[in-house]
């Protein structure tokens, strides 16, 4: 064997399977799971887990490299480095690096920089249209070779509604998804949510009416084309509530929820603090009671980092005019433990559903764009692919910008006290992340 974690809970969301075990790796592969497997065999590698969840790895819908176009604001090494040190062991990435992903040789070359670093796995989106202006579709099949899992427009808009819907018809015709956030944009040309906190602010308003203005028109394009649709980041409780009514009709939807609109309000922005502009903009709280409700019931499939590493300078800046972004790969995991413990007087939606959210539950939003890896990614299986992540559930950590392994330092949960450490990381059998408090032998 390569490695044993030995001592550890072991906890598969998507299985049910909740126990004191060891976990046995060998040639990138779990090979056994249960108490003593690993007795008497020769391991070239033993982490110490007591004490530790051992669950499986992380995996992120929604994460913006930077590289290639904006390497001052992030490098792929960093952030593929802050990704194994949140327990991050799948990511997927936007289309809007700089020359955009709309070729299959970039994002060739961007999933084997990835791989050479054996770091964390990379899925990238491809781009829906080229240049991502909306005008005329991208070569869908050959991305698709190249190993995008998806299109996307990441953060922009298709105005002309019948390319938008040629777009989705020519993808149901290959089986692809098409990945979009939902924002009208016209609409949507504020900095802040429309409401009274923007307005004392004197800050030009984004209304819930972008999302379902914009929500409205791809749901009903969903309908006469038949395509996969994910609507990236909800940020709104009539946004929820559409999307419950397309999923109880049978359309093929999905949809996820950032850590900032799961955790912040609106209110949060204080005195213009930059760190807290975000997009989607965080809103009041009874748009983020409603998040937290649709992904306890799983009306929201997947809770996303949305890791945007900005630089001092773009941040810097008058409210208005900082760039939006936060970094977030080393928080998905903490965000989503607090969350499932839920709050004094309010309980939460426990471990198993938290660890769902992002583990089992992006890979099926995925779905079959994972080949091989579709059966047990997100999971704890034996066969399976051996990718882990040990955390400490009771280990309490601050957020500090300064010590966070992005090349990002800002985000709206500095000084934060949140549950759960990450002790090491695994991708493929391959200890990505190890940290000093994790024995080895």
């Amino acid at each position: 064997m390569d490695l044993v974690i030995r001592g550890g809970r072991v906890v598969d969301p998507a299985s049910g399977r909740d126990e004191r075990a060891d976990v046995a790796i060998a040639a990138g592969r779990i090979v056994a799971i249960g108490a003593g497997v690993a007795e008497g065999a020769a391991a070239a590698r033993v982490i110490d887990a007591a004490g530790c969840i051992v669950a499986p790895g992380l995996v992120d819908l929604a994460a913006r490299l930077r590289e290639p176009g904006h390497e001052h604001e992030g490098m792929l090494e960093s952030e593929l480095n802050a990704a194994a040190a949140g327990g991050v062991t799948s990511l997927v990435c936007p289309p809007d690096t700089d020359p955009v992903l709309d070729e299959p040789g970039l994002v060739e070359m961007l999933k084997f920089r990835a791989r050479k670093l054996s770091l964390c796995r990379l899925f990238p989106l491809g781009a829906l249209t080229r240049g991502l202006r909306g005008e005329v579709l991208t070569e869908m099949a050959e991305l698709a070779e190249a190993g995008c899992v998806g299109y996307s427009q990441a953060e922009v808009p298709v105005k002309d509604t019948l390319v938008l819907q040629r777009a989705l018809q020519y993808a149901a015709t290959f089986g692809h998804a098409v990945w979009l956030r939902p924002q009208d944009p016209w609409l949507g040309q504020g900095v802040a949510a429309s409401g009274p906190v923007a307005t004392r602010l004197g800050l030009s308003g984004v209304p819930v009416a972008a999302e379902t203005v914009a929500l409205h028109t791809l749901i009903e394009l969903v309908r006469i084309t038949g395509a996969r649709l994910h609507l990236c980041r909800l940020s709104s409780a009539a946004g929820v509530a559409l999307v419950r009514a397309a999923k109880a009709e049978g359309l093929p939807v999905s949809c996820d929820v950032s850590i900032h609109s799961l955790h912040l309000t609106d209110v949060d922005i204080g005195f213009f603090d930059p760190a807290f502009r975000v997009t989607p903009p965080l809103r009041q709280q009874r748009d983020r009671d409603a998040l937290r409700a649709g992904l306890a019931d799983g009306t929201i499939d997947a809770l996303v980092s949305d890791h945007t590493p900005v630089d001092e300078d773009a941040k810097t800046l008058p409210f208005a005019e900082a760039e939006p972004g936060a970094t977030g790969l080393e928080l998905l995991l903490s965000l989503a433990l607090r969350w499932g413990q839920g709050q004094p007087g309010h309980a939460g939606p426990g471990l198993l559903r938290a660890l769902a959210t992002v583990t089992c539950e992006p890979v099926r939003v995925l779905g079959d764009a994972l080949g091989l890896l579709a059966a047990s990614a997100g999971r704890l299986v034996e066969g399976g692919v051996a990718d882990v992540c040990v955390f400490d559930p009771d280990a309490h950590w601050r957020v500090e910008p300064a010590r966070l392994r992005s090349q990002g330092r800002h985000t709206p949960f500095a000084g934060y006290e949140l549950p759960g450490r990450v002790r090491a990381t695994v991708v493929a059998g391959h200890v990505a992340h190890l940290a000093p408090a994790a024995a080895t032998a």
